[in-house]
């Protein structure tokens, strides 16, 4: 019982944040949209590319288990999956942790950032990474995102 109220509370949560993602990116100016991507660029040093790498590349093996059974982080650049992820998901992996959505015992090294990073940063630093996609890869993207 305890974790379908999890799950309730972070399709909850993750709807609130998309929603303010979405209503808040079209809008921007573009000096706030360079703003945005700049800060996302200096928390994804800070926070992402120890594991996903400076330069969004991921690491060596990232498609097969490591020895710890854990598959290492992959890619955000085109040449990985990220892309394949609607906004939606995206935030709740980012926010939430692979382990946390997944459930059923599954083991993941990406943890959750909810505790560290506010919705805006999250949302920032995924900005971040689309914006260094080329256009197929950006348009599949918006369209499994449903925008």
């Amino acid at each position: 019982m305890k974790k379908a109220g999890f799950l309730l509370l972070a399709v909850a949560l993750v709807a609130a944040g998309i929603w303010g993602w979405r209503s808040t990116g079209g809008g921007a100016s573009p000096a706030q949209q360079v703003e945005r991507i700049a800060l996302g660029r200096t928390l994804y040093a800070d926070n992402c590319a120890s594991c996903h790498g400076v330069d969004l590349e991921g690491q060596p093996g990232w498609k097969s288990p490591g020895s710890n059974s854990r598959l290492p982080a992959p890619p955000h650049d085109t040449s990985g999956h990220t892309w394949h992820h609607s906004d939606e998901q995206l935030f709740a992996i980012t926010k939430f942790g692979t382990a946390a959505l997944v459930g059923n015992g599954y083991e993941s090294d990406m943890i959750g950032f909810g505790d560290s990073l506010g919705d805006d940063e999250i949302l920032a630093v995924l900005d971040y990474i689309k914006s260094t996609w080329q256009e197929r890869e950006a348009l599949h993207q918006r369209k499994v995102s449903g925008l």
